[in-house]
């Protein structure tokens, strides 16, 4: 079993800045691809950016030039840095990760999101 705990979000100001953590834990071969998915009321939950294991990146188009994924191998840990925080960035974000937990097992796990409310 692999368990992924999300932290750091919160409350900020329109402008502002936070840093979501994830922390995987448990029976892991290897992390495949990690990300982050947002998920805002009445609306399905979307992602916002990812990295793979040599540290590849992809964005969401709206969070472009704004929000930064990075990762530590060494301790099975991804960041996602945002700033220029805007109103429509508030939603539940979520981690993601692909894991390999066999030797050719691969299996998706999710965390249970942490909040993060940008006010106007």
């Amino acid at each position: 079993q692999v368990h992924l705990v999300e932290s750091g979000g919160g409350l900020v100001q329109a402008g502002g800045s936070l840093r979501l953590s994830c922390a995987a834990s448990g029976s892991i071969f290897s992390i495949m691809v990690m990300g982050w998915y947002r998920q805002a009321p009445g609306k399905e939950r979307e992602l916002t950016a990812e990295i793979t294991s040599g540290g590849g990146t992809d964005y969401a188009d709206s969070v472009k030039g704004r929000f930064t994924i990075s990762r530590d191998n060494t301790k099975n840990t991804m960041y996602l840095q945002m700033n220029s925080l805007k109103p429509e960035d508030t939603a539940v974000y979520y981690c993601n990760a692909v894991v390999q937990v066999g030797f050719s097992t691969l299996n998706t796990y999710w965390g249970k999101g942490t909040q993060v409310t940008v006010s106007s």
